[in-house]
């Protein structure tokens, strides 16, 4: 079965970074393009970044510039770089795959906390 498993969560300062992975199994890796969402406290889920199953990639605004995504086709992991992080980054972090129409797989999520 498809299982996605995040990591690298935690508390960091203002201008601070942290990197995520997320472990993918259970499907050809390969194939797939791999989202990051996340959940800010009491607001809807948002997508952050994508990377195609060629490696193109797509940020949303408020991340663009700062954040990077890159996937690791041999490790059947994707990563998300985050730098100059802002308070507004607060939020547990998601990584996704839509298998088909109707079968989207998430991870339990890692939360990340930006403050001083």
């Amino acid at each position: 079965q498809v299982q996605l498993v995040e990591s690298g969560g935690g508390l960091v300062q203002p201008g601070g970074s942290l990197s995520l992975s997320c472990a993918a199994s259970g499907y050809i890796f390969r194939l797939y393009a791999m989202n990051w969402y996340r959940q800010p406290p009491g607001k809807q889920r948002e997508l952050v970044a994508t990377i195609t199953s060629g490696g193109s990639t797509t940020y949303a605004n408020s991340v663009k510039g700062r954040f990077s995504i890159s996937r690791d086709n041999a490790k059947n992991t994707v990563y998300l770089q985050m730098n100059s992080l802002k308070p507004e980054d607060t939020a547990v972090y998601y990584c996704n795959v839509l298998i088909r129409p109707g079968n989207s797989y998430w991870g339990q999520g890692t939360q990340v906390t930006v403050s001083s």
